[in-house]
């Protein structure tokens, strides 16, 4: 846990914050309007939207995952079939459940892709939450040393090289483009296909 400093006179010390517990309502904020209180506001809604979607994308992946895997299965017992010498299925039969095999097989793939981002929305989601945390505490939210603390805690939940070098642009003052932009051009990476399968680079 963070110990207490002082900053300007002011005591500070950084507490544990309980997943989903941001709300717009801060110590000195309360119900009276501010900025702070509606950028609050849109963080949680933004986090709970993230968490939502999540939620409902997952539970159709894990149906369709268990689907295709016992697709799969059947697909292989019909492969060892055929494979005997005492079957008489057509060559056509057999080659259709080869062919169904396989692409059975790249579907299982593809979904584990889905686990990965999914990973990825949840650690967006988290450092959604403790931003807004920050934010709301007013005390912290003026320290310079907190924000670098956070965005430390951010950029050691990257895995991927692509993801820190869009984040040590984004800090130095590029816009989301110009973010972007380099990415693509760094790594090769089609616009239109920021978040492929590419088993070459490691996603989380």
């Amino acid at each position: 846990m963070a110990q207490p400093y002082k900053n300007e006179g002011a005591e500070y010390s950084s507490q544990p914050q309980k997943k989903h517990s941001l709300s717009r309502l801060s110590p000195d904020e309360q119900l009276n309007w501010s900025q702070i209180g509606e950028t609050l506001t849109l963080l949680a809604l933004a986090v709970a939207q993230i968490d939502t979607s999540m939620k409902e994308g997952n539970d159709s992946v894990d149906t369709l995952t268990h689907s295709f895997t016992a697709i799969a299965g059947k697909s292989r017992l019909l492969l060892d079939h055929f494979a005997k010498a005492s079957s008489e299925a057509p060559d056509e039969i057999k080659e259709a459940a080869e062919v169904i095999h396989q692409e059975v097989g790249k579907a299982v793939v593809a979904f584990q892709f889905y686990d990965r981002l999914s990973q990825r929305m949840e650690h967006i989601g988290e450092s959604l939450e403790k931003t807004g945390h920050l934010i709301s505490d007013p005390a912290g939210r003026y320290m310079e040393r907190e924000w670098a603390k956070l965005q430390d805690e951010i950029k050691a939940n990257y895995t991927m090289e692509a993801e820190r070098i869009m984040f040590e642009h984004i800090l130095a003052g590029r816009s989301i483009a110009e973010a972007l932009e380099i990415y693509h051009h760094h790594f090769n990476k089609p616009m239109d296909d920021a978040f492929g399968t590419d088993d070459d680079i490691e996603l989380f």
